[in-house]
């Protein structure tokens, strides 16, 4: 989680003409695939697509990853750019100790990926739900290692077979003259 202290602002409101104000508060973020489904249930559209995102869309995903409860929703008006950039930080943190090979890295689906993709995955990999509370990329990272120890072996090359059995023979000949056998 990402404790972050907004502070307060004082602002006018042009509809009823009057002035208001917001407290400074600090709220807890957690970028999950609750707050990710959350949010494209609001926009339509996949947050981890390609395309790239207004600062209404930004705002509003710092929003959904708002675990305090009762948050005054025009605290968020008073992100500074400093707050985004640590923000956004916490979102591309990996949050974990593992990592994967280039080999391991092609095999990852490269599909457009929305919550629902998500909510699949850990479905059939069996992975429970409570997960869905996890950091995302540690949530992310925890499917590709279920998909990579459960794939198929890979299978040997032709240079590989050659060199396998090329050792075999090797071996067969020299338990032959160790044992004095022919055959």
């Amino acid at each position: 989680m990402l404790p972050l202290t907004i502070q307060g602002y004082e602002y006018f409101d042009e509809k009823t003409s009057s002035f208001g104000s917001v407290k400074t508060a600090t709220i807890q973020l957690e970028h999950s695939l609750i707050s990710l489904s959350e949010w494209e249930a609001r926009w339509k559209k996949p947050f981890l697509g390609k395309e790239e995102k207004t600062m209404e869309e930004c705002i509003d995903y710092v929003r959904c990853m708002t675990v305090t409860q009762h948050v005054d929703p025009l605290l968020y008006n008073g992100l500074t750019p400093a707050q985004i950039e640590e923000i956004n930080k916490y979102i591309e943190d990996p949050m974990t100790a593992t990592w994967f090979t280039e080999t391991e890295q092609k095999r990852f689906n490269r599909e457009t990926i929305t919550a629902e993709i998500i909510y699949y995955w850990m479905i059939s990999l069996n992975i429970p739900f409570e997960c869905r509370k996890w950091h995302l990329n540690r949530l992310l990272t925890l499917i590709r290692v279920c998909n990579v120890k459960n794939a198929p072996p890979k299978k040997k090359g032709r240079a590989e077979r050659k060199n396998d059995l090329s050792r075999r023979w090797a071996l067969n000949e020299a338990r032959r003259k160790r044992l004095n056998s022919t055959g």
